[in-house]
């Protein structure tokens, strides 16, 4: 097949709600917590992978569209659909086109960077917020034991550079895709990112998206 262009896809990601993307504990100031957030290794700000930011959309329409995958649980596999044509398919035996879109790591933009880092010399924050949680016992109304729990989550109002990059093939329906992906990311904003979605986590908002320089 013969790549024609790329065409960019950028926007700025805003957390509505507190985000929480799992990390591992890796230094001292952290290791307190039982979840911290996933962070860069070297400056220690939170971003927001691509894989995670991929494989949501993703998700969201293959529970939309696609019945293999509802069926099984996993990523469809079947190589000829919308969503495997345009993600990726599943197992690579069926693989018969290549990915069409790339998501990048998401990156702090430079206001929400001044700001959490303002935040961190005044109050003594690490970039991120803890939110302490309890599982009640409902018998006795005091907390089970065991229940307690800290959550470190990117602070609501926190706002990454969201970039994706979508390969054009000869003979790609480009009307076609744009509107499948602007259905993926209306799906995101509806729904949520990350961890903890049902108890308020990850609702987010994509702002001036823009598709090969065109609002989206």
């Amino acid at each position: 097949m013969k790549l024609n262009r790329h065409v960019e896809i950028k926007g700025t990601l805003i957390c509505e709600t507190g985000l929480r993307i799992g990390g591992e504990k890796g230094s001292l100031d952290i290791a307190i917590l039982d979840n911290p957030i996933i962070r860069h290794p070297l400056t220690g700000e939170p971003y927001v992978p691509g894989s995670s930011l991929k494989g949501k959309v993703r998700s969201l329409l293959e529970m939309t569209y696609s019945t293999r995958s509802q069926q099984t649980g996993r990523p469809c596999d079947c190589g000829e659909c919308r969503v495997c044509k345009l993600f990726g398919c599943g197992d690579v035996k069926n693989t018969k086109e290549p990915t069409r879109i790339i998501f990048r790591d998401a990156a702090l933009t430079k206001e929400s960077r001044e700001e959490l880092e303002k935040a961190r010399v005044e109050k003594g924050i690490n970039f991120s917020e803890v939110k302490t949680e309890v599982q009640m016992d409902r018998k006795t109304n005091t907390v089970q034991r065991g229940g307690l729990r800290n959550m470190e989550r990117v602070p609501a109002g926190t706002e990454f550079a969201f970039r994706a990059s979508l390969r054009v093939f000869e003979g790609d329906d480009m009307a076609a895709v744009r509107g499948f992906l602007r259905e993926g990311f209306a799906l995101l904003e509806k729904d949520y990112l990350g961890g903890s979605g049902s108890r308020g986590y990850g609702k987010v908002r994509l702002d001036g998206l823009t598709f090969d320089g065109q609002p989206i």
